[in-house]
């Protein structure tokens, strides 16, 4: 019994729908019952659970072969920084509880870094947490989701600009679509069984690696116009994440990973685990969000 618990998200979703087509159970565990039909006309058992309620947590993860995590942001919350950690403490606490063997956690490229990285330091924080709990784990860390790029489409369709804070605009980066990373997830989580020590690290990037003036080029492309990407002044992120209905607080971390990813500092970590490339260009992984 493979338990997946953000089973409506992007990644969550891609894994499930992998997991299923090979024929394994799953329970997909999710907050909103309203949200259950579509995981349980595939096939799968579904649980309600709050991340939060570390009892039905671990009531969700019973009897687990295999249980995969993701921790839920939110971009509204007063802080949002400790509302994530009180988040990964529920979920090492309902790992503890339960006991399941294997665990699987989206984590982010970055992770391993020891500076203030914003919101990524969150993900080193969850993994320092899990590897106390007493499963085995893997730590899927992923490069920045291709899909982010898609918020952008109602300001460049209106303006022919797409404001970027991935500076400079012909630096290239990794970047991932959510769904590779979920098949990644799914795969793993098939293949892992007995896999050396834990933690096992695995870096989950798309097939290369694009700069915002190519990614500028792609959002064109879907809205039939010319897009340029320019440059958003470092004094301008905050108000503009804000004025986007970002909270002060995560404004703040994504300001400060941004900082720390324009020094190219942001990616795989060198020697440690293993690469994985998604098949997924940029453009295919935008195409669902044509207007």
């Amino acid at each position: 019994m493979f338990v997946i618990f953000g089973a409506t998200g992007k990644v969550g979703k891609a894994t499930v729908t992998k997991l299923r087509a090979e024929g394994v159970p799953v329970r997909a565990a999710l907050r909103d019952p309203a949200k259950a039909a579509p995981l349980a006309a595939i096939g799968c058992e579904i649980a309600i659970a709050e991340i939060g309620d570390v009892d039905a947590m671990a009531d969700a993860m019973r009897d687990a072969t295999a249980v995969q995590l993701i921790c839920p942001i939110d971009p509204r919350a007063a802080d949002a920084g400790g509302h994530m950690l009180q988040s990964i403490e529920r979920m090492a606490e309902a790992i503890d509880a339960a006991r399941p063997p294997r665990v699987l956690a989206i984590s982010d490229y970055g992770a391993h870094l020891a500076i203030d990285t914003g919101i990524t330091s969150m993900f080193r924080a969850m993994e320092g947490r899990f590897q106390q709990c007493s499963a085995g784990m893997i730590f899927l860390r992923s490069a920045e989701h291709m899909e982010n790029w898609a918020r952008y489409l109602k300001i460049a369709g209106e303006t022919g600009v797409m404001p970027s804070m991935h500076l400079p605009l012909i630096r290239p980066f990794p970047t991932v679509s959510a769904a590779d990373i979920g098949g990644m997830a799914a795969e793993l989580l098939l293949a892992d069984e007995g896999h050396g020590p834990s933690p096992r690290i695995v870096h989950g990037e798309g097939p290369r690696e694009y700069t915002a003036v190519e990614i500028a080029v792609a959002l064109g492309q879907l809205l039939t116009r010319s897009v340029v990407a320019r440059e958003l002044p470092r004094a301008d992120w905050q108000a503009t994440l804000m004025r986007a209905g970002l909270s002060e607080s995560y404004a703040d971390l994504i300001v400060r990973l941004n900082d720390v990813h324009n020094k190219g500092m942001i990616g795989a970590e060198a020697g440690v685990g293993e690469l994985r490339h998604g098949r997924t260009d940029i453009s295919a992984a935008l195409e669902r969000f044509r207007p």
